[in-house]
């Protein structure tokens, strides 16, 4: 590859309603993004390699164990895989649980 080779694009938008397999909330879709964990106990499902791709066979738990801030005021979620471990991060969305992700940024789990 060389400067001028484009790479493939690494995000495939994928933004549809689900139920959340923790805490059961009925999750509608953002409809600015795609939406990726659950607006109620910030929880996603460990399915994809690069966003979107659903190409992951894990299908664990991405727990979120710390907030980290993230450009213009917003924030990344950081999960950590109740099944194989992987550390990822994703964008908060506008409607999240603001007091849960108060509550993870003052007792963050260790990375």
């Amino acid at each position: 590859m060389n400067e001028f080779t484009h790479k493939k694009p690494k995000f495939t938008m994928i933004d549809e309603a689900f139920k959340c397999n923790v805490c059961g909330t009925k999750v509608e879709p953002l409809e600015y993004t795609a939406r990726d964990h659950c607006l109620k106990c910030l929880c996603s499902k460990h399915v994809d390699n690069n966003p979107g791709d659903r190409a992951n066979k894990c299908h664990g738990v991405l727990k979120p164990i710390a907030i980290e801030p993230h450009k213009n005021d917003n924030y990344k979620i950081v999960y950590r895989c109740t099944k194989c471990g992987i550390i990822k991060r994703n964008k908060a969305a506008n409607n999240d649980n603001f007091n849960l992700m108060l509550k993870i940024m003052s007792n963050p789990e260790s990375l």
